[in-house]
């Protein structure tokens, strides 16, 4: 049996394989509604064989963004375009899961998409489109606007946005939800010391830093109910040694599926500047040492891109499920190809019917 093609069963939902596309931007949405580029994209993968698509990073509110073209959940228009997403996906046999965000310092981005407008930061301007950032304190991202500092009482209220959006998610018939805490947004903002000067409950000791993301991990849990699986994704470490650290990832990501997580996919960086040593598997080995050291299982990512190399991180024990992103987008059939790759024969790798004549032949 290849490992990559068999299923894995998170809480009550079983998941046909463990080639997962991992959430990446489109910047193809108007007022935070998805539309049929959304289906398009989405419905390929899932014509493709992945097991799990988790849709893009998506605002839980307004300001939540990351760019004035990123998709949102904060009202019912949005339940109802997103649905239509997930319907295409189940048709095909695929699992949907929604990555829910704030983008905090980072919102009002400008879409990295070719031939955008060019302002002074990365900010796209109020009069623009754009809006006021905030965050945990106010310390500009690198290239962004300087953030206007939450209150206590507005930090306070950013669970129950994250449990709004995770019960609209239930309604559009996702069958998963992940909580963004990475790659220099809001949650990641509040538990990294880089970001993070605040003196309230929210701000200085591990325990106070790491007290939002687990309020919001908490929130979704009683919102999304029992049976559905909560995905946290988190960034195993800033890559500064000041910074939040693979330790600290290890030690919260416990805490986490104490409160409900029930998997960690694990990624690094995108809060700092730094010098991140880019190669294939870079980031694996995060995954591996938090599988190991929280006793969670993980999904792998990072310059994964072949058949061999991915099959090897699940047989070797170093990862639960290997999240496909890049590649993906060059070959939406790329859970396909690599169970072919892998051996498997023909009649076992799922053709639709309708490309039924593609399908190779079992060998006699």
């Amino acid at each position: 049996m290849v490992k990559l093609a068999e299923p894995l069963t998170v809480r009550s939902l079983e998941i046909p394989n463990r080639v997962w596309l991992p959430p990446m931007c489109q910047y193809q949405a108007v007022d935070g509604t998805p539309n049929d580029w959304h289906l398009v994209h989405y419905g390929a993968r899932a014509v493709g064989g992945f097991g799990l698509i988790i849709a893009e990073a998506t605002g839980v509110v307004p300001e939540g963004r990351i760019s004035p073209a990123c998709t949102g959940l904060w009202s019912d228009e949005h339940v109802a375009a997103w649905r239509k997403v997930v319907d295409f996906a189940h048709t095909q046999g695929a699992k949907m899961a929604i990555q829910l965000n704030h983008a905090g310092r980072k919102a009002s981005s400008v879409p990295a998409l070719p031939d955008q407008p060019h302002y002074p930061t990365n900010t796209v301007p109020v009069n623009e489109g754009g809006w006021e950032t905030v965050a945990p304190s106010p310390i500009a991202a690198d290239g962004h606007n300087t953030p206007r500092e939450l209150s206590t009482a507005e930090v306070r209220q950013i669970p129950k946005q994250f449990a709004r959006a995770a019960g609209r998610a239930v309604e559009a018939g996702f069958d998963a939800v992940e909580i963004h805490g990475a790659h220099g947004y809001l949650l990641h903002q509040f538990l990294s010391p880089l970001s993070n000067e605040r003196n309230d409950a929210y701000g200085g000791s591990f325990e106070a830093r790491t007290r939002l993301l687990l309020e919001v991990v908490e929130a979704v849990r009683a919102a999304i109910g029992e049976d559905m699986p909560l995905i946290l994704r988190l960034s195993a470490t800033d890559w500064v040694d000041a910074g939040w650290s693979l330790d600290d990832t290890v030690r919260v990501s416990a805490l986490a599926q104490e409160r409900g997580a029930d998997l960690i996919d694990v990624t690094s960086g995108g809060n700092v500047s730094a010098d991140i040593p880019v190669g294939p598997n870079y980031q694996a080995r995060f995954a591996d040492e938090v599988r190991a050291r929280a006793s969670v299982p993980t999904a792998a990512v990072g310059l994964i891109t072949e058949p061999a190399q991915a099959e090897a991180l699940l047989v070797e024990g170093r990862c639960d499920a290997v999240l496909i992103g890049r590649e993906a987008l060059r070959n939406p059939s790329w859970p396909r190809d690599a169970f072919r790759a892998l051996g498997m024969a023909g009649g076992k790798l799922g053709y639709p019917p309708s490309y039924h004549r593609a399908a190779p032949r079992d060998p006699r």
